[in-house]
């Protein structure tokens, strides 16, 4: 009798799973796609010096924008070592390319916390002048809330557990301060931020290499990634084929020239 009862709890509990149902906690959060929404480049925070700052003071370059929080015993530091991971890769350098801007959510936290992973994040970057193109911020809720609405980011404080639920995900920002791009989860691919950036910048970082990539990738937002565009692939390569051909036509017939000449 036993068994046969556990037996229906769990298939209740595979029901519940199978229709969606997820904790109301949960039910709160996630990360809605807002592509080119402005966010409010005014809102007050305060950076790891202790200095009042807004977004505006980074804006002139794109922003690689991480909502976190600095107390948060496992994902966000998830979020933040597969961006330094992503970004050390990168021949463009945060201060001089790009901005990187954390920006906790937890309206309890200090400007000694944000310091301290400040700290933690730059040293494992080592680039040097890094401290100059990595923010950590706090600030009262109505600023990191108005935030994180602007780009679709929701969480959900849980007084159980003195923790805030989440999703995971990374945002580009333009240097004037409007979403372009979203990448989801804890590892950010080298290609596809590098892209994502170019783009951002409207082209005005990167290399031409960059811009026959973002020829053949295009951007996801399902997927919050890039992938290969099949056709304009086979474009290219047509093009660099009857390059090709016109290279040799034009030398052959140079060739004979010369030869006749020399008749």
């Amino acid at each position: 009798m036993k068994g046969l009862l556990v037996l229906f709890c769990c298939a209740g509990a595979m029901a519940q799973v199978q229709s969606g149902w997820r904790p109301s906690i949960l039910r709160a959060v996630g990360i809605d796609q807002r592509m080119g929404a402005q966010v409010p480049l005014d809102l007050p925070f305060t950076d790891d010096t202790g200095n009042p700052v807004t977004l505006r003071q980074y804006s002139g370059k794109p922003v690689v924008l991480a909502l976190v929080y600095y107390s948060c015993p496992s994902l966000c530091n998830m979020v933040l070592s597969g961006l330094v991971r992503s970004v050390k890769d990168l021949s463009l350098s945060a201060g001089r390319d790009f901005e990187i801007v954390a920006v906790s959510f937890d309206p309890r936290e200090t400007r000694e916390m944000a310091a301290a992973k400040k700290a933690n994040y730059v040293n494992s970057y080592g680039r040097a002048g890094a401290e100059r193109g990595w923010h950590f911020l706090i600030g009262p809720d109505a600023s990191s809330k108005g935030l994180a609405d602007a780009v679709g980011f929701h969480y959900a404080y849980d007084p159980l557990t003195n923790q805030y639920a989440h999703g995971s995900g990374i945002v580009v920002l333009t240097p004037e301060g409007r979403v372009t791009r979203y990448f989801y989860g804890i590892e950010y691919p080298e290609r596809d931020l590098r892209l994502g950036l170019v783009e951002a910048s409207n082209h005005r970082i990167g290399s031409p290499i960059d811009q026959v990539m973002l020829y053949c990738f295009h951007y996801d937002p399902s997927k919050g990634k890039y992938g290969m565009v099949i056709m304009n692939v086979l474009r290219l390569g047509g093009l660099l084929t009857v390059g090709t051909l016109a290279l040799f036509m034009l030398v052959m017939l140079r060739r004979d020239f010369r030869q006749e000449k020399a008749i």
